[in-house]
């Protein structure tokens, strides 16, 4: 349903293209006609057309991605395409393009662009033959499979390589991160995988690229330097849902541990490899890292993300401990310049040394209101983190004030029927809007239940009575299920309880790679995957593979997590209400985005499940049910058993 609705024309060529006789229905040997495909088509056209921006949210099932990916091709202009995923990229890339590329009278340039740690560096490899860096019998192994690939690949892109492991180390000794990059003095520059990619960019009408590649270059050029993407004229932002937070992170300032010891790797690594190594390089790198491993083991930084307000007063009692860490920074940048006859590599070491001295000075005492900042320790590493605490005022000076046509899109954007939420957060206020429904039926593929006899899921008897509900659950669908939670903890202990009492294969989430967990779900029939926040969106199973989604809670933000708290607390200073204006539309965008793990295909069907009950019990539960589709629903479970025995 349109709530501006744009003016159309009689025959727009999103219409030629997509209507019921339209070019599509002669080219799709599947093709089906859908009214909303059509008018997301038309909307995108006429945006583009009138350099205007547009939000839309288009439902599962309506064919979002050729609604906008058509329009963008037939404009004329250079339009940049931002995914929330490097897989969506690759399927844009490799299997849309190539569709309409069949059937396009003229040739679609078209491009797909990562960030450079996804590409290797041939002089790298080259490099490796011949000096030593690689260490232990499996980073030989894995060099060997690079090596034989490097010498037919087109694109340098590791996705192209099957075989290697998802963690290889030696795959971090040859990629082309910026770092360690000499540029155009590099011998293999003209054949450089990463020169190429520009080269190809700078050549498409459309650039596939993701969300974070494109804040890390809209962040670069609002900082004077020169950007990674070429010119363009308009972007669409597919999974738009996520950029608020991706957005924070790229304008945000992070240090941590790992930062200066990988600058020392790195630093070492080169030294090695080219020969300029020193005994007294060695002590001023150890003295680095030695130093700033001192000052981290300072901060108090908890497991978790915890605020960290009393900067100022940590510093002071700290001042010789963070005066050293700055001192043995500026030394090592002034050793990497004063190198005799160094390589050319040097450059971007010593002004990555700079720069990491900046971001420690920045998060450690700058005094900008609109920062929080907070800590954060995972394993060994120590994170401090600078963050903006309302992007809004920036997306909407370096991006909405400058870039002719943005559109957002994504199934999951609207709440209770408007995008008022989305809009202020990232400062769209005058924007074009269209909501697209689902192309299926809801009523009678999708079942929603809300058990109603549960304990109120913050009495600590919840647990063990979620788990006994989640077991008669499974044996109803016959396992078949995710089983979806706000907190690790709260998983496992549900699993614990849950995955001996069942007869149906369980995973867990943790207990290997995301995309194997995946894989051995899909394959393996009547499987449970017990999952947290990463497993909510971006996961498609289509098929009876998945016939249940069981949802613990209600999805809210943790109002503790220092970001959070920060921006509920800005929303009160500026007149809003924390709850209603902030922390209930955030959860119900989660929520759809949980339950749209389900209803894949027309053919799908299944049943969703919130063991929260306070979605019945208290008034603000209508806004999620407003936000939701159309689905069946009932509170009574022998309907749930009716549901699975059709």
């Amino acid at each position: 349903m349109p709530l501006n609705p744009v003016k159309k024309e009689k025959a727009s060529a999103a219409r030629q293209f997509f209507g019921r006789r339209g070019t599509l229905s002669q080219w799709h040997p599947n093709y089906e006609y859908r009214l909303g495909q059509v008018e997301m088509a038309e909307a995108v056209e006429s945006a583009l057309r009138d350099k205007k921006h547009l939000i839309v949210e288009a439902g599962t099932g309506t064919g979002k991605t050729l609604a906008y990916l058509v329009p963008a091709l037939m404009s004329g202009k250079r339009v940049v395409v931002s995914t929330g995923t490097k897989n969506l990229q690759e399927q844009l890339f490799f299997k849309d393009v190539p569709f309409l590329q069949q059937h396009f009278p003229r040739p679609l340039m078209v491009s797909y662009m990562k960030g450079r740690g996804n590409y290797a560096c041939r002089q790298k490899i080259y490099d490796a033959e011949r000096e030593a860096v690689l260490t232990g019998l499996e980073e030989y192994a894995d060099f060997q499979i690079i090596q034989d690939w490097e010498k037919t690949s087109e694109f340098g892109d590791r996705a192209e390589i099957k075989t290697l492991p998802e963690n290889s180390s030696a795959w971090a000794k040859i990629d082309a991160r910026r770092d360690l990059c000499s540029g155009q003095k590099c011998a293999q520059f003209e054949r450089c995988f990463v020169t190429a990619m520009h080269q190809r960019a700078a050549a498409s009408d459309i650039v596939i690229v993701n969300h974070h590649l494109f804040f890390a270059d809209l962040g670069l050029k609002s900082d004077d330097f020169t950007g990674i993407l070429p010119e363009y004229h308009a972007v669409v932002f597919d999974e738009a849902h996520e950029i608020e937070d991706v957005a924070g992170q790229y304008f945000g300032v992070q240090i941590s541990t790992y930062r200066f010891q990988e600058l020392r790797r790195d630093v070492s690594a080169l030294s090695r490899a080219k020969k300029f190594g020193s005994l007294e390089l060695d002590r001023v790198l150890e003295r680095m890292e030695e130093l700033a491993g001192h000052f981290f083991a300072r901060i108090d930084a908890p497991e978790g993300r915890a605020a960290f307000p009393r900067r100022q007063a940590f510093v002071d009692t700290n001042l010789e401990s963070y005066t050293d860490v700055l001192a043995s920074l500026e030394l090592t940048a002034s050793y990497l310049k004063m190198i005799k006859d160094a390589p050319d590599e040097i450059i971007p070491l010593h002004r990555r040394t700079l720069e990491l001295r900046e971001s420690l000075r920045f998060v450690m005492e700058e005094d900008d209101a609109e920062y929080v900042h907070w800590t954060e320790r995972r394993g060994r590493g120590v994170f401090v983190q600078a963050t903006p605490i309302d992007v809004s005022r920036i997306l909407s000076g370096r991006m909405f004030d400058k870039i002719d046509t943005v559109v957002l899109t994504s199934a999951t954007m609207a709440v209770a029927g408007n995008f008022s939420y989305v809009q202020k957060r990232l400062g769209l206020e005058n924007a074009r809007t269209l909501i697209v429904p689902g192309h299926f039926d809801y009523r009678t593929q999708a079942l929603l239940y809300v058990p109603q006899d549960l304990p109120d899921v913050r009495d600590p008897a919840f647990t063990k009575a979620a788990g006994a509900e989640i077991i008669r659950l499974l044996n109803a669908s016959r396992g078949r299920a995710f089983v979806l939670f706000t907190s690790y903890q709260q998983m496992r202990m549900v699993y614990d309880r849950v995955s001996l009492s069942v007869e149906y294969p369980t995973l867990m989430q943790g207990t290997g790679p995301r995309n194997a967990l995946l894989e051995e779900f899909r394959r393996t029939p009547n499987c449970v995957l017990f999952a947290t926040s990463s497993f909510w969106q971006g996961v498609d199973v289509p098929g009876d593979r998945l016939s249940c989604v069981i949802i613990d809670k209600l999805p809210f933000a943790v109002p503790s997590d220092p970001v959070v708290e920060a921006r509920m607390r800005n929303v009160k200073e500026t007149g809003g209400s924390a709850f209603y204006d902030f922390q209930i539309p955030q959860a119900a965008i989660a929520l759809k985005q949980g339950f749209g793990r389900l209803i894949r295909s027309r053919s799908d069907r299944g049943v969703l499940t919130l063991l929260d009950s306070r979605i019945t019990k208290q008034a603000y539960g209508q806004v999620f049910f407003d936000s939701l589709p159309d689905y069946g629903f009932t509170t009574n479970f022998s309907e749930v058993e009716k549901f699975f025995d059709v």
